[in-house]
């Protein structure tokens, strides 16, 4: 096998998923470290590619071990088995982690100073900063903390999952010859930094500093050998075990799996360098770990850089923030005043294009139909929610005001488990007919259905998206949704929501395809289409927008398109499986990513289909998760208007070179630049887009 310095198998026609996700995350650190960005972007984009590493760790890694600790066979799809994989990926994540420092202390420590505030340890601090230091821990910290001893009398602690712990190593006993290891856990519900003035000056000094200079106080009267900063990622994989009762103990059974998310294996053990030898010794041994499971953190960077939200949101520093774009109206709604979205609806299909278009049309659609004594009914599907969920309080309004009520609650939405468990118990109690989930299938796709009398009539009214019923995130997120009225979606969606909440089986859909039931199949039969066009000699082309691409069966079958002649552009943010560019494999296959200000998080799938083409949206990526495993829709765009706005929306994609990745044949991706052309940010572009360069828009 050849192997190149990138850690991936060339010579495989598949790259490694989980290589390829830390490709994605170098990708999001680089965000940290562009130029013109304000520190506090900086921090935030730093920020990210730990919490991305936490559930990398947390979900990848722990699946992984499920292989590894009950002896199961894997071959990574790149080739490579089990235990050298695990080598071969552990490698790679420590020199992401070594750059990841490097750029905190190199490039980010020196520009604390034209912020004007600082992060320091104790021992820079003046005196009378150090009084005050030490107030702190005696009246705040000092209480929440337990000290944890382990030896003959006392069990191994349970050390809690992703937060800063120390480990003391003591020697007690007469002649003091017997090491002793306890451990403190830093609580998560204290502020990561203790902050203080110093003239003009802000400073922070962090928790395990506080705790640091004053752990003798912890320990007293025995010989305080070492203490040792470290953090533990456990597994955090789990599946419900599909059974004929699973729907009926559904709640309880997710309750009892997300304890095991406190207890699960340890996976990866991040310690500061100068640690103490002989205590991690013992934490291996304990957790069957090795040493590249080791992750050493240098004492000049901080450990978890989630921590940097506290300054990142900090309200001293709301001058440095820049101020958030003025968003504007969606194409098809740019003459409208009237904010009736029923009148509005009836009258034409809408397209909201988020964050460049507001969220509020859809969230007016829902309030309105929670109020309107015509409303007979509201169906909506949940995967995620906002903080103070202005959708959920219009669903529980709705329920008082007498209407119908079925929501499709994922309470398996991973990290929202508890949130999501906690709102639907809410809306049960409002009187919501409330279903969590369908068997062991998550439910991702983001379908709602209005029900409204009209006269002797009813008007349905329909929404679709790409994105999550989330106020928050559609401001951060980039994401597609379809409101309609149009006779076809409705009957589409009515039917999708009978079968999820009933027990039918739907008969075959008009502008739906649906996971898992044929969405593998329908997207492969329309590759096939474009790669028997392009054997005819006519024109042909597939643009594709998502996530991440995995699937092994439509790769094979881009493969087979891009062979016939078909040319193939792809917008992966994410993971790619793919191998772009390789003679007599995807020649005509490129592949691009794109990682900016927003989160790249709609799927558009574009197919030329001789000149009459055919554009598709919705919630799903490529992967085998949402063709097998997960409740998934993507919606056909038929209006003329709004088809042009998703081939726009690509175009644009296409055309970025400030955001934008190109992938190698290797796997590795380089950055695109203007090079003397002008400078085109689909992030500002999007606010500017004008209804006749929608309709001008042209992919092939």
């Amino acid at each position: 096998m050849i192997e190149r310095t990138n850690h991936f198998i060339y010579d495989s026609e598949l790259i490694s998923r989980d290589l390829s996700w830390l490709q994605f995350n170098y990708r999001v650190l680089d965000q940290s470290k562009k130029e013109g960005r304000t520190l506090l972007d900086k921090f935030k984009f730093l920020a990210i590619t730990d919490s991305n590493a936490d559930e990398f760790f947390m979900i990848r890694v722990g699946s992984l071990y499920n292989y590894i600790d009950y002896n199961k066979e894997r071959i990574d799809n790149s080739g490579l088995r089990l235990i050298p994989f695990k080598e071969k990926l552990f490698a790679s994540y420590k020199a992401f982690a070594e750059t990841q420092n490097e750029h905190f202390i190199h490039n980010l420590i020196p520009e604390f100073k034209k912020y004007n505030f600082d992060i320091l340890g104790f021992d820079k601090l003046h005196k009378k900063e150090r009084e005050r230091v030490t107030n702190y821990f005696d009246k705040i910290v000092f209480p929440t903390l337990t000290p944890m001893v382990y030896d003959t009398y006392h069990s191994f602690p349970i050390l809690m999952n992703n937060i800063l712990i120390f480990g003391v190593v003591t020697k007690t006993g007469v002649k003091k010859e017997k090491k002793k290891m306890s451990f403190i856990q830093i609580p998560q519900n204290l502020p990561r930094f203790f902050e203080m003035e110093r003239k003009e000056k802000k400073i922070f000094v962090p928790i395990e500093e506080v705790v640091r200079q004053h752990i003798h106080e912890i320990f007293k009267n025995v010989e305080i050998i070492s203490s040792t900063l470290f953090r533990v990622t456990r597994n955090g994989d789990f599946a419900l075990e599909d059974s004929e009762d699973i729907e009926a103990n559904l709640l309880e059974e997710m309750k009892k799996k997300l304890k095991t998310r406190k207890t699960g294996r340890v996976v990866r053990l991040e310690v500061e360098e100068g640690y103490d030898k002989w205590l991690i010794k013992q934490l291996k041994s304990k957790y069957e770990i090795d040493d590249y499971n080791l992750i050493q953190i240098d004492r000049r960077a901080l450990m978890d850089y989630t921590g940097l939200w506290q300054i990142v949101k900090h309200e001293d520093f709301v001058q440095f923030k820049e101020p958030a774009p003025k968003q504007v109206p969606p194409i098809s709604m740019a003459d409208y005043e009237d904010q009736d979205m029923f009148k509005i609806l009836k009258d034409r299909d809408i397209l909201l294009h988020h964050p460049y278009n507001s969220f509020e049309p859809l969230i007016d659609l829902l309030e309105q139909a929670a109020e309107d004594p015509h409303v007979l009914s509201i169906k909506l599907t949940i995967y995620r929610l906002a903080k103070d969920s202005r959708i959920v309080n219009a669903l529980l309004n709705a329920a008082e005001n007498g209407k119908h009520v079925s929501v499709l609650f994922e309470v398996k939405a991973r990290f929202d488990e508890e949130n999501n468990m906690k709102q639907s118990q809410r809306l049960q109690k409002a009187g919501c007919f409330v279903i969590y989930g369908v068997g062991t299938l998550k439910t991702h796709t983001k379908l709602l259905l209005i029900v409204r009398r009209e006269k002797d009539k009813v008007k349905r009214f329909v929404h679709m998206s790409s994105g999550n019923y989330n106020e928050d995130t559609a401001r951060l997120y980039t994401d597609i949704g379809l409101m309609s009225t149009d006779e076809g979606y409705a009957n589409d969606v009515q039917e999708f929501f009978n079968v999820i909440t009933g027990h039918s089986n739907p008969d075959e859909y008009e502008y739906l395809i649906t996971a898992p039931r044929d969405m593998r199949n329908k997207l492969i039969e329309l590759i096939k289409r474009e790669e028997a066009n392009a054997k005819k000699g006519l024109k042909a082309g597939v643009v594709m927008k998502m996530n991440s691409l995995q699937d092994t069966e439509t790769i094979h079958a881009l493969y087979a398109a891009s062979n016939a002649g078909v040319e193939i552009k792809l917008i992966v943010r994410g993971i790619c499986c793919l191998r772009p560019g390789r003679v007599g494999l995807s020649e005509n296959i490129t592949v691009k990513s794109i990682v900016g200000e927003y989160l790249e998080h709609s799927r558009i799938f574009y197919f030329h289909n001789n000149g009459d083409s055919q554009v598709y949206s919705g919630s799903a990526d490529v992967m085998v998760r949402s063709f097998d495993r997960r409740l998934e829709s993507l919606f056909l765009i038929k209006d003329i208007l709004l088809k042009q706005q998703a081939i726009n929306i690509l175009c644009f994609n296409l055309k970025d070179n400030v955001n934008s990745y190109e992938m190698k044949e290797d796997g590795t991706f380089a950055e695109l630049k203007p090079n003397g052309e002008p400078a085109f940010n689909i992030h500002t572009e999007f606010y500017k887009v004008k209804r006749e360069t929608v309709l001008a828009a042209k992919l092939f």
